[in-house]
């Protein structure tokens, strides 16, 4: 057996920061953000105290969902530069100290990527069988009731092999057949691949996708969405959340494989891995996908990615979260290239600076690690586009009801005055630069002490040099109708340290007294957190006001 490398850990209770690479940083004036971009600007990214960034997918791809439909997994696609730009750009994030982290998209390929293009020639060659194909039915209708994310049934029927084949995604994105021990291994070595050229760890896509019912059973059926009483799970407009996802994903199988790839990882120093997981029970499954050291590092799932943020709502995730997780280490993030931005779900139209900061220093007093996506720190709006501007297949198919991903995606603004808030020199970038973002440039914050780009490099500093939100246990105060109170506890060589965050997530003031435990406890300064004081062991709220404390 290969004995583990060291693993510092850096990624348990760090911060992490999320690059979408075509809208951070273009380089060469096509308008489309490249590596060489990204390097450029990696400065920013340490100075604001993150530990390290994620880019999401930079392989070839014919770009139909834009790069998480890889069609070479072992090269980068020219429009975002070469192998040797990435070599730079590694090079450059260590010696800023920052970890590299990549996207690998395993569950599906392009369909143009040499493996789908052999398997669906024949039913009889050496890929026949590395995607999920299934007969017909005799009516000559799919094999069962699966669903795509991205709408309609998650079959397409192939001329050339007179047979379905799976996707979960885009019908340009087919689903790899885990069950065939060979595609694992090809997968594996594209993995062993990016760790030997230097990365420091893995975004894995859609984690809990890869293994299907080998049985191919229909889901059962939850029923159509009560629009009167909207699930926040659930996409009203799409009926891939009328059915319980039981056979399509999930699969115990997954977790065998998930080993095999920690036991890949563990042979190179300081490495580490997070999980996207969508799921009906998210939080339940980043616990089965983190426990016990030999699957996923961390995972995140959707709970803090909707619209709720009320102080019931947060207190009762954190509560199951502390009821189910256990050893397994979660990954919060409440923006992603994936979402509607925090600042317009959470923060409301215009988003309200307060609570932009509360939320920020709700996030960073988590018991797990901090995922940030870009231009969060300058709290930007989603983007509101016209239909004509969308690139997204997703928004095209579902406008207006749903606009898709595209407004969350929008170049990021470096200088306010330049053309394109100095994102590209070219004449049009891939997506508008929103008007709204234009004033938040980097250049306009950067310097400015009341600047929320200030509070976050303030609040991310900060939180290094407390033992207790980096790596302490996490407990809550008894639910309160407008304040929520996380207690973090952790031994150090000079004793345990005792933090409480008190956060009040309503628009009207609030008081809380005291637990007689904290009866002694004092603020703790520093973080940059405003809006509430300690009085006579009562702490009186601001609306969206929050405030450190320490026993």
């Amino acid at each position: 057996m290969t004995p583990k490398a060291p693993n510092n850990g850096w990624w348990r209770g760090g911060v992490i920061y999320q690059i979408y690479p075509r809208s951070f940083q273009d380089s060469n004036g096509d308008g489309i953000g490249d590596l060489p971009g990204i390097t450029a600007r990696l400065e920013h990214v340490a100075a604001l105290g993150a530990d390290g960034i994620w880019l999401s997918p930079f392989f070839k791809s014919p770009m139909k969902d834009f790069g998480y439909d890889v069609s070479d997994y072992c090269d980068v696609d020219p429009m975002f530069g070469t192998l040797d730009d990435f070599k730079v750009l590694v090079a450059r994030a260590h010696d800023l100290g920052l970890k590299v982290m990549i996207d690998q998209v395993l569950s599906h390929t392009s369909d143009q990527h040499p493996w789908f293009t052999e398997s669906r020639a024949s039913r009889k060659n050496p890929k026949a069988d590395w995607y999920v194909w299934a007969n017909a039915q005799d009516d000559g209708t799919p094999p069962n009731n699966w669903l795509s994310i991205f709408g309609g049934s998650a079959w397409q029927w192939d001329t050339r092999r007179c047979q379905y084949y799976l996707h979960n995604f885009l019908t340009s994105q087919p689903d790899l057949n885990f069950h065939n021990p060979a595609v694992q291994e090809a997968l594996l070595d594209t993995v062993k691949f990016w760790l030997d050229l230097g990365v420091d760890g893995y975004r894995l896509d859609t984690a809990n996708f890869y293994f299907h019912d080998a049985e191919l059973r229909s889901n059962p059926g939850r029923g159509a969405p009560d629009l009167d009483k909207p699930d926040p799970a659930v996409n009203p407009f799409n009926p891939y959340g009328w059915q319980w996802h039981v056979y399509d994903k999930s699969r115990p199988e997954n977790l065998v494989f998930m080993q095999r790839l920690r036991a890949l990882l563990d042979q190179y120093p300081d490495t580490t891995m997070v999980g996207e997981i969508g799921d009906d029970d998210g939080l339940a499954r980043v616990a089965e996908y983190t426990a016990g050291s030999d699957k996923l590092h961390m995972a995140y799932c959707f709970d803090l990615l909707g619209d709720q943020r009320s102080t019931a709502f947060l207190h009762g995730t954190l509560e199951r979260f502390n009821a189910v997780v256990g050893d397994g280490w979660p990954c919060w993030a409440l923006s992603n290239h994936d979402c509607e931005r925090s600042a317009s779900r959470w923060g409301g139209t215009p988003p309200n600076p307060q609570l932009l900061r509360l939320a920020a220093a709700f996030q960073a007093s988590l018991r797990g690690t901090v995922c940030l996506y870009q231009g969060e720190e300058l709290g930007l709006p989603e983007a509101q586009l016209a239909f004509e501007d969308l690139q997204d297949p997703y928004g095209i198919t579902m406008w207006p009801e749903f606009k898709g991903r595209d407004g969350c995606r929008t170049p990021m603004p470096w200088v306010a005055d330049a053309p394109h808030a100095g994102f590209t020199t070219g004449a049009k970038p891939w997506l508008p630069v929103a008007a709204t973002h234009t004033a938040l440039a980097v250049d306009q914050q950067a310097g400015h002490a009341h600047s929320l780009l200030s509070y976050f490099t303030q609040l991310l500093h900060w939180r290094r040099q407390q033992p207790a939100l980096l790596h302490g246990r996490m407990t809550l105060l008894p639910l309160h109708p407008q304040v929520l109170g996380i207690v973090r506890e952790h031994e150090t060589s000079q004793g345990t340290q005792r933090l409480l965050s008190v956060f009040n997530f309503s628009d009207q003031a609030a008081t809380l007294a005291l637990p007689p435990e904290w009866a002694v406890a004092a603020p703790l300064l520093g973080s940059g957190l405003s809006g509430a004081l300690l009085d006579a062991n009562t702490l009186h709220f601001e609306p969206w006001g929050g405030l450190f404390l320490q026993a």
